[in-house]
Order: structure tokens, then C-alpha cells, then sequence
């Protein structure tokens, strides 16, 4: 590194979500971490300039792409990005393409200007930067957001730059690419410490769900734990159910032939929550949070949120679940694949207020702040700056 000099990072974000009129309309969780993590390396005296196509809600220094034919298709259109989307999601895609490809080019130019010290590429469209990380002077490092496994876009092509600068969001991630991938860091996410109240007097008697409602997030399994525990206990709980869901949406039938048939009364749909005040009253005032999903999800922000609250989360051995719950301490982990699963989750429902929801809102300060994150980040960066100018 050099002396006496902020570190300069270009951290790119190609997706066309992040848009400061659209972000707030879509769920994408992580445009908002972006915003997040420009934020928090600021505060740790990073000098930041986000790279996105189009302009972003954000005070740091922000580069976009040239909009103007885009913007003049959607005006001929009548349409906004999101109805051209939807109707014509190839045409879409194709001008949001060029656009993506158009941005990371700008990053990797300036860092061949020494402008920036490196270039942090961070959504799920570093396909398109990765066979040209090699033409970029300075370092390249790539966060990706799925399982690398998740998408045939992205499972075939990961692979062949395993060698590139890679962050994990978790241990769990890992398992989606090669044993021998450059792994320089697992960077969990984090949120601002002040953005979630710990409440420790929650005035809710009902277990809590919130996030898509699509089979391998599990609801179903929520839903027959519930069941469970009222045929047996004499007191009853509910479940409450939050987030999205896809009736209607190409041949999703989950929500209509699964989910919606055991909503009455002590399984309630209470709708889609996205913010903040409205998630901190679900959340906090929750006996506990159920996340069972069953596929292997790379990191889960309710689950940190929750904790934030002071709420303790029970949750299945999938994905990072298991590595962000701490059994036993901020809540409990069971084995997706136990016959006795549903009883054993039924019974936790009893036993979940052993838990002291101060132990969940301290290991949420030491382990998932912005601080946190920040920190992790650019102590990476600055590994792999070192090391770029390290001589042989």
C-alpha cells in the first residue's frame, strides 16, 4: 500500500435495480447492501466511486453508463424499466446488457488510469466482466449473490476463472465451486447497528415468517410444524407468514394449491413487509423466526434482522443457516433430512423462550454490522492491493 494515501475503490454494480427510483420499489437486497457497503467504507477512510448504469441513491462519487437509448425506448414504448420487463423481457435484457457491459469497462478503464487502487465487481451480472479482468492493471475481486450453482448462466462459465479474486458470503457458498477456487476472504453480510431496535419484551405469542413464498424456503414445513404443535398443546400458537408470493406468475402453483389452503385461524398471511419500521414490529414482537428453507442459500438477511430485534431464529442445516445461528445459543438447527423433522420443530416452539434475546442482539453487534462488513472488505482489498504491487 501506499503511505499516506486513502485507498481508492471502484466497486461496480452493473444491475439496472439499482436505479434510486426503482430500488426502493423491488426486492433487491444486494443493491442495498452496495449502498450500504459504499456507505460503510467511507467511514472506515476508504475513498469510494460506485459504478452503476444508472444513477444511484448515494453520496459517494457515482459513474454511469450513457442511458440515453435505453431511455429513448422506453419513452417510445409508453413503458417504464419494470414494464418493459415484463412484457418484452428480452429486449430488456439485451439493452441491459450493453449498458452493464459499458459500465464495468469505465471501472476497468479508470483503474488502468490509476484513478482507483481496485475494482470490486458485486452483483450477479460479473459474468460479463470476468474473461476481461485480466486486460484491468489493478486488482479485480467478484462477490457473487446466489448459490454459483443456482443458474445454468452461471454455473457454466464460474468454473473457468476459478483462479480470479473471489469473496464468499459464507462457508456454505463455497460448496458451489471448485475445491481449488481463489477464495480471499468470507465476508458476511451486515447491517447498520441502529437500523433494527432490540426489543426484549416482544408482545407477539406467534412464530414469524418472512421472505418468498416458493417451495424451497420451506413455508410448507412451517406451516405443518404449527399444526403440529396445536394438536398437541392446548394452548396454540400462530404462524405468521410475510413476503411475496408468485400466484399467478408463469406455473407457480405453490402459493394456491399449498400455502393458501392452510391459511385460518392460526395461520395467517399478513402480507408483503418491506420496511424497515414495519419489519422491526414482525420481527420484534415474534416468540421466534422461522427460516426453513431447504436449499442451499448462501446467506439469508432476515435471519441477521431478526437478530437485531433480540429475536432468536430457528432454522434448518441448509445453506448458511447453520453458520449464522448459533444452536443453542441465538436459536436452534435441525437436519433438514430427519424423518422426525416436523415434531422436532413443534417442540422447539415450546422451548424457544430459553433463548435470551440480548445474547442474539449482542452476537448480531459482534458478528453482522455495516461496521463489521466494511472492515472485512477493506482489509481485503488491501491484501490483495499489497499484493499486486508486492515485487516478485
Amino acid at each position: 500500500m501506499r503511505t499516506n494515501q486513502k485507498l481508492k475503490v471502484g466497486l461496480v454494480v452493473p444491475h439496472i435495480f439499482i436505479h434510486r427510483d426503482i430500488l426502493p420499489r423491488v426486492i433487491f437486497s444486494p443493491g442495498n447492501l452496495a449502498l450500504d457497503l459504499a456507505n460503510g467504507l467511507e467511514t472506515e477512510n476508504v475513498d469510494v466511486t460506485l459504478f452503476t448504469p444508472v444513477p444511484a441513491a448515494t453520496s459517494v462519487q457515482n459513474i454511469t453508463a450513457d442511458m440515453s437509448y435505453f431511455e429513448q425506448e422506453l419513452t417510445l414504448r409508453g413503458d417504464t424499466y419494470i414494464d418493459l420487463l415484463k412484457k418484452h423481457p428480452f429486449t430488456f435484457i439485451t439493452l441491459a446488457r450493453q449498458v452493464q457491459a459499458e459500465i464495468i469497462a469505465k471501472a476497468f478503464k479508470a483503474a488502468n488510469d490509476d484513478k482507483i487502487d481496485i475494482v470490486h465487481i458485486y452483483t450477479n451480472e460479473e459474468d460479463i466482466a470476468l474473461p476481461f479482468a485480466g486486460l484491468c492493471n489493478a486488482p479485480v475481486v467478484f462477490t457473487h449473490h446466489d448459490p454459483f450453482n443456482f443458474l445454468v448462466k452461471y454455473k457454466n462459465v464460474f468454473p473457468k476463472y476459478k483462479q480470479l479474486n473471489w469473496l464468499a458470503l459464507s462457508e456454505a457458498q463455497k460448496a458451489g465451486m471448485p475445491n481449488d477456487t481463489n477464495w480471499c476472504a468470507t465476508i458476511y453480510h451486515g447491517l447498520n447497528s441502529d437500523r433494527f431496535m432490540f426489543e426484549s419484551n416482544p408482545k407477539g405469542d406467534y412464530i414469524a415468517y418472512l421472505g418468498r413464498i416458493i417451495e424451497p424456503k420451506g413455508v410448507h414445513l412451517a406451516i405443518e410444524a404449527i399444526k403440529h404443535y396445536n394438536e398437541t398443546h392446548s394452548a396454540p400458537i400462530k404462524l405468521k407468514i410475510a413476503g411475496k408470493h408468485y400466484a399467478g406468475h408463469g406455473k407457480d402453483s405453490y402459493w394456491r394449491e399449498t400455502i393458501e389452503p392452510e391459511l385460518g385461524q392460526y395461520i395467517e398471511y399478513v402480507g408483503y413487509i418491506n420496511d424497515d419500521e414495519s419489519k422491526q414490529d414482525f420481527l420484534g414482537n415474534a416468540r421466534a423466526l422461522i427460516v426453513p428453507s431447504t436449499f442451499e442459500e448462501p446467506f439469508g438477511m432476515v435471519t441477521i434482522e431478526a437478530l437485531a430485534c433480540g429475536t432468536p431464529v430457528i432454522g434448518l442445516n441448509a445453506g448458511a443457516t447453520k453458520e449464522i445461528i448459533r444452536d443453542g445459543h441465538t436459536g436452534f438447527i435441525f437436519d433438514k433430512n430427519n424423518p422426525e423433522l416436523i415434531q422436532q420443530l413443534a417442540e422447539t416452539f415450546e422451548r424457544i423462550d430459553t433463548i435470551d434475546r440480548k445474547k442474539c442482539r449482542n452476537d448480531f453487534e459482534s458478528r453482522f454490522t455495516l461496521g463489521v462488513m466494511a472492515k472485512a472488505h477493506k482489509d481485503a482489498y488491501e491484501r490483495l492491493v499489497t499484493k499486486s504491487r508486492d515485487p516478485l
